[in-house]
């Protein structure tokens, strides 16, 4: 694509798209880091001037800070790097940024708090996984999260991990942490590693099963000692409410760069496991607890949700996980033809009356329905902002 800077206003530097970045067309032209997890809009002329570095040639400039900013957050080099596989097109509108792959439903661990259930031992084809993640890549995606069951049970996780090799959206791989040797790190495609601890010792152990807490907190060493980004979630329940002050120790000390608190869903296993709920006024407190970024998924005026969805095991396509019992349809009719079928819900459709709403958004709008109103509070989040006044 040719400099759109005039010869005239040119610098004698030429300038390279950096092999972190990837363009993409949102809602507005963007570049996202994909090694830092950075999303940035640019207007028109700045993303096609960066189109322009995208190139062999790369380009030249005479805009002194655009360069200086670009140069620090890592979006352009002086060094020509090898060009990523850049597809670039006007995305969906809401875009589809965030897309949950569960490879498949196969599991070491039988947790207690599960909203998946027992296996039905789905794997999904890797040759549908391929297309699919294609597409996703081609309508502007940003981040695929490899979950399942535990995706490292997944049949063709080798083939999926090649694959991954030269994908340029960012790979998060979420698992319960057990089976993530030195041996498995070595030759990980990924550039983040989420791990599920849900309290120290045995209260981890309580609903995951006896020693899955040790082989978890080393699989999440093994994984910071390697390099990789690593990332905690932890779910709400009666035996970890001592533990959260000093998991945030430990999680900030070993290098773990996100922490996600929330509250299990009664679906699945928890549904006989009833004793694991707390009520919301209980849990709704510890929601405060966890750091770091999260998703680059809001938008003003709207519930969650609105850049992602989730694809499950046996191929149907759903707004997220949780509502694998209302598909909007299957990989097969093509991703971005079930994407546009999920309709985004408006925070002026929700019964929620506070001064907090475009704060939380609503909440979790399953946990809603969950109480009976689809529409409703999720009364968990309500508690949380309550505690924080």
């Amino acid at each position: 694509m040719p400099d759109t800077f005039p010869e005239k206003d040119r610098g004698s530097k030429r300038y390279y798209l950096s092999e972190a970045s990837l363009l993409r067309w949102l809602e507005v032209p963007s570049v996202y880091n994909v090694k830092t997890d950075e999303l940035y809009e640019v207007d028109e002329r700045g993303f096609s001037f960066l189109q322009g570095c995208a190139s062999e040639e790369g380009c030249y400039s005479n805009d002194p800070d655009f360069i200086h900013f670009c140069l620090q957050e890592n979006i352009l080099g002086t060094v020509k790097v090898p060009l990523r596989d850049c597809i670039i097109r006007r995305s969906p509108v809401p875009s589809l940024r965030y897309l949950e792959l569960l490879v498949t439903d196969r599991c070491n661990l039988r947790c207690r708090h599960c909203y998946i259930g027992e296996p039905e031992f789905h794997d999904l084809p890797f040759d549908a996984v391929k297309v699919l993640l294609e597409e996703f890549h081609a309508i502007q995606g940003l981040r695929v999260l490899v979950s399942g069951g535990e995706p490292l049970l997944y049949r063709d996780f080798g083939e999926l991990n090649s694959f991954f090799e030269t994908y340029p959206p960012r790979k998060v791989l979420l698992s319960n942490g057990t089976l993530l040797t030195g041996e498995r790190l070595r030759g990980l495609n990924v550039e983040e590693i989420q791990i599920s601890i849900d309290g120290i010792d045995a209260s981890h152990d309580s609903i995951r099963g006896e020693g899955s807490y040790g082989k978890a907190m080393q699989g999440l060493q093994e994984a910071v000692n390697a390099g990789f980004d690593v990332s905690v979630s932890t779910m709400i329940h009666p035996m970890n409410l001592e533990d959260f002050e000093e998991m945030e120790g430990i999680f900030r000390e070993m290098g773990v760069r996100e922490w996600t608190v929330d509250v299990p869903c009664t679906s699945g296993r928890m549904e006989k496991n009833r004793g694991l709920c707390l009520p919301p006024e209980t849990a709704g407190r510890y929601l405060r607890y966890g750091y770091g970024g999260g998703f680059h998924g809001g938008g003003d005026g709207y519930a969650c949700g609105l850049h992602l969805a989730s694809v499950l095991p046996d191929g149907r396509v759903a707004k997220c996980a949780f509502y694998a019992d209302r598909p909007v349809g299957h990989i097969s009719e093509g991703l971005e033809t079930c994407w546009k079928r999920i309709e985004p819900l408006k925070l002026t459709e929700l019964s929620c009356d506070c001064d907090d709403i475009e704060i939380c958004r609503g909440g979790c709008r399953y946990r809603a329905e969950l109480m009976g109103d689809p529409l409703g509070k999720d009364i968990f989040k309500c508690s949380a902002f309550r505690d924080e006044r």
